[in-house]
């Protein structure tokens, strides 16, 4: 298959999925000079993107057919399915040279899937589900995860670059998928480190702000210690990202380890809390409620601390 060319100003992209990622990712490629078109389940989520210049498509077929690569980053790996591979779904408004890219954070099968029914239609797909959360999409500063075609990978670094800041073709198709899971599975471990970290300060009648000072830039900071750890100390637990679809990951990154004979036991017992942080009601806060959780084991409540 021919591989086309990618520019602001002559290709049309579609968009499917504006919440609180998409929405900045989207507006970016608007601001690059991309004409967009753009449908999500709840209309009044893209008004702002309307009000931009972006067009209202009714169904992502109708997106697919009025595009040349068409963006999808929905909840699930079942949203996945339906929006591409649904009757009603991009690849079904495809038509041979366009590009499917989907930015979700899925199964490496379902990838693979996905590439295939494409390719068999003429279709170019890529897999490349990104990191960095709500302030990452807001900045255009993503790290970007990629599988597929490496020529195909390459015509779209207008737009990777519109989004994006560290931008990384991983392999073949799913391997994008692959290597999220890998960052899931660093980032799930971590988490419980500086909620359990920030937990101790507290009930050690510390000043957190200041003991921030002293560990956020040494060997244990993190992306999620200098970006979360405010957020837990204000008790804004507003979703960057959100505790169920977190959950979904390390369920997607679980099944893989199961599938290749791993033993990931730290993986698990952060699945296992979150779980809880869930069933208690926050599954649509960000995942650093996980602080809520932890404390409550211990007896503190934290929002009141």
């Amino acid at each position: 298959m021919s591989v086309p060319t990618i520019a602001p100003g002559t290709t049309k992209v579609g968009w499917i999925g504006t919440g609180v990622m998409g929405q900045s990712m989207v507006g970016h490629l608007i601001d690059a000079g991309f004409a967009a078109t753009v449908y999500t389940r709840t209309k009044s989520k893209a008004d702002a993107l309307i009000a931009k210049g972006a067009v209202w498509a009714d169904s992502p077929k109708a997106v697919a057919e009025a595009s040349d690569v068409i963006f999808t980053i929905v909840g699930f790996p079942s949203d996945v399915r339906e929006v591409m591979l649904g009757d009603d779904g991009a690849l079904a408004g495809s038509k041979a040279g366009n590009v499917l890219v989907d930015m979700t954070t899925s199964e490496p099968s379902l990838a693979i899937e996905i590439a295939e029914a494409a390719q068999a239609k003429g279709v170019h797909s890529v897999d490349a589900p990104v990191s960095g959360g709500d302030v990452g999409a807001k900045e255009a500063r993503l790290s970007i995860m990629i599988g597929g075609d490496k020529e195909v990978v390459e015509a779209l670094n207008p737009c990777w670059e519109a989004m994006g800041k560290t931008i990384v073709h991983q392999g073949p198709a799913g391997a994008g998928q692959h290597t999220k899971m890998v960052n899931q599975t660093l980032i799930a471990s971590g988490m419980i480190g500086v909620c359990e970290a920030l937990l101790y300060g507290h009930k050690a009648g510390l000043d957190l702000p200041t003991v921030l000072q002293s560990v956020a830039t040494g060997a244990a900071g993190s992306w999620s210690l200098s970006n979360l750890g405010p957020r837990i100390m204000d008790n804004n637990f507003d979703p960057g990202f959100f505790v169920e679809h977190f959950i979904k990951d390390m369920g997607i990154a679980l099944a893989e380890a199961k599938r290749m004979g791993l033993c990931l036991p730290g993986l698990a017992l952060a699945h296992q809390l979150y779980l809880s942080v869930q069933a208690t009601g926050h599954g649509r806060d960000g995942t650093h409620a996980l602080q809520l959780a932890l404390a409550e084991m211990s007896g503190v409540d934290w929002r009141k601390r």
